[in-house]
């Protein structure tokens, strides 16, 4: 079956690869939409590993059932697509992002279990989720990532009135910054290098300011409202200026999230850090129930996920999305492959 697979550094091409087999109970599903993530990014700009299938955001039909006796074919799914050990106290409290194991055999994330920049792919039974009728597969395309931007302001435990920073306004930021808004916060910034994606997300409704982080004035002009800080910063970027910032940025005995990843080391102002006993967190992928809640905002038209999708690609078109994505220069947040198109 068709694929996409990493070729080295920014390198993406077409290839082919054998479709998936039944073995272990698996589901085989049909790939009716991918996402292109921020963690999919890092791999290709690293470049590693080589011949790796990404995709771990997705939405598909049911082509094998596997183990799974109140699936059919033909049924509509998404999945967790993690590989929890199901034993460990993490499993058991319904956290699988804890589980040491979690990652090792993660779907689009690891060798051993190509993802959804393919036709098709195999998930662990236990890991799949029907989803309803009334959700596009665009839509279900999207839970992954909504989810972690779920999780990550219920950590920020967002009180009403709250005034909230988002450091990043990409997927991920726009999204902390949507859910920031319905927990009731008063006022929502985001901080952005990309000047198209930061007034984006105040277009979007998001974000109520935008401030641009390049600017030599940034730091007077993000205190303006909030002079003596934000309640809560979330960092959406995960590099050291965007930590460094978000610190800075945070009120005395703040609230800080982690939520961007550094591949390399950063430095910090630990000593605001200390000074201001700033609560810091440091937040990775979601629950079990944020995952599925997600999909019940969506079915429920709480939210709507269809407002950041700016493409859809297909396979041989992958790795100019990525370019597009990573320019700097281009508004586009989010965009969505059909191996099919």
């Amino acid at each position: 079956m068709k694929c996409v697979v990493i070729n080295g550094k920014k390198s993406l091409i077409s290839s082919t690869i054998n479709s998936p087999k039944l073995k272990n109970g698996n589901v085989i599903i049909d790939v009716k939409k991918a996402g292109i993530c921020g963690s999919d990014i890092h791999y290709w700009d690293a470049g590693m590993p080589e011949g790796l299938v990404m995709g771990h955001e997705f939405c598909g039909v049911v082509t094998e059932t596997g183990d799974r006796t109140d699936l059919k074919i033909g049924d509509r799914v998404t999945a967790l697509p993690i590989s929890p050990c199901g034993e460990c106290p993490a499993c058991r409290s319904g956290n699988p992002q804890y589980c040491p194991e979690t990652w090792n055999n993660a779907v689009g994330l690891s060798l051993t279990n190509p993802g959804a920049y393919a036709e098709s792919t195999s998930i662990r039974s236990d890991l799949v989720i029907k989803v309803p009728s009334n959700i596009t597969d665009a839509e279900v395309a999207m839970v992954e990532p909504a989810a972690v931007g779920l999780h990550a302001v219920n950590l920020a435990d967002i009180k009403i009135g709250n005034k909230v920073l988002v450091i990043g306004a990409g997927i991920i930021g726009d999204i902390c910054a949507m859910f920031a808004k319905m927990c009731g916060a008063s006022y929502v910034a985001v901080s952005e290098t990309n000047v198209k994606r930061g007034k984006k997300a105040v277009t979007l409704k998001c974000a109520d300011e935008y401030f641009d982080a390049k600017d030599a004035n940034f730091m007077e002009n993000v205190k303006k409202e909030c002079p003596y800080g934000y309640d809560v910063v979330l960092d959406c970027s995960g590099n050291s200026s965007a930590v460094s910032t978000a610190l800075i940025c945070a009120k005395p005995n703040g609230t800080v999230v982690c939520v961007g990843v550094a591949m390399d080391s950063i430095t910090i102002p630990s000593v605001v850090l200390v000074m201001h006993e700033l609560k810091v967190f440091g937040a990775i992928g979601y629950t079990i129930d944020e995952f599925k809640e997600c999909i019940n905002l969506m079915s429920s038209r709480k939210i709507d996920m269809l407002k950041f999708v700016d493409d859809i690609v297909g396979l041989d078109e992958v790795q100019n999305a990525f370019e597009r994505l990573t320019s700097g220069d281009d508004n586009a947040i989010k965009i969505l492959i059909d191996p099919k198109k």
